[in-house]
């Protein structure tokens, strides 16, 4: 795969969440938390694009976008997988990194590397991501595939779930023709959990930053720190992931 391909990050971003409304533009300090997601995308030196919706719930979004200059695309709620292939063709993306607004503390480094493993393969069938095998803590999650892949699934993806949560199609391999890459480390730390949908993963995450300055540390030293103080990992232990 060419290093001329056109790449960028897509994340997606509402605020109407169920378990803590509005989650992504809470305040830690004196900056919201999808300002620290955005600080730790651009150490990836990737363009970053926001997919949101159309309701007036998320004009706070585009109007924080806009104030930030970050291009973004509005769509359908509840078909966020329209809305990731309308923001990729609307800004001619090659390749697609996908996350979403409530890792306050993914490594946009560990993105880079990922993007550089992914284009060692020239194959437009090609899904490289930390998340089917997963060795990383949650909150850290990327996907990396290709606009034909997501235009495929765009056209052909017809169940509710496909289209509320975008790479189903693409990684279950329903078309038969995905090659899968798996991007690991070698001891399995996925019991962490430092994704943002609960008032528990909001202490948490308020006191790394706060107390730690972990919006400052890498992937790595994040995983060390929580490694040394397992108080702070029983903070939010107990929160079940919500099922795809």
């Amino acid at each position: 795969m060419s290093n001329l391909l056109n790449i960028g990050i897509i994340t997606q971003a509402r605020m109407t969440s169920t378990r803590l409304p509005g989650k992504v533009l809470l305040f830690l300090g004196s900056k919201p938390i999808l300002q620290y997601h955005l600080d730790r995308l651009q150490q990836s030196n990737l363009p970053i694009f926001i997919a949101t919706t159309t309701n007036h719930s998320d004009d706070p979004l585009v109007g924080f976008a806009q104030a930030h200059q970050i291009p973004f695309y509005r769509g359908d709620e509840q078909n966020v997988l329209s809305r990731y292939y309308e923001c990729a063709k609307q800004n001619n993306l090659d390749v697609i990194v996908r996350v979403t607004s409530d890792c306050p503390l993914i490594d946009g480094n560990l993105i880079a590397a990922a993007v550089q493993e992914y284009l060692q393969t020239p194959d437009k069938q090609l899904y490289l991501s930390n998340c089917l095998v997963r060795t990383y803590p949650r909150g850290f999650d990327f996907e990396i595939f290709s606009f034909a892949l997501l235009e495929e699934a765009y056209l052909k993806a017809n169940i509710t779930s496909d289209l509320e949560h975008v790479t189903p199609y693409i990684n279950q391999n329903k078309s038969g023709q995905v090659h899968f890459s798996h991007f690991t480390q070698p001891e399995d730390k996925s019991q962490y959990r430092i994704t943002l949908d609960t008032p528990e993963d909001f202490a948490l995450i308020r006191i790394l930053i706060q107390q730690y300055k972990a919006h400052q540390l890498s992937a790595n030293e994040i995983i060390a720190l929580l490694d040394a103080h397992p108080e702070l990992v029983r903070i939010n232990a107990a929160v079940e992931q919500k099922k795809v």
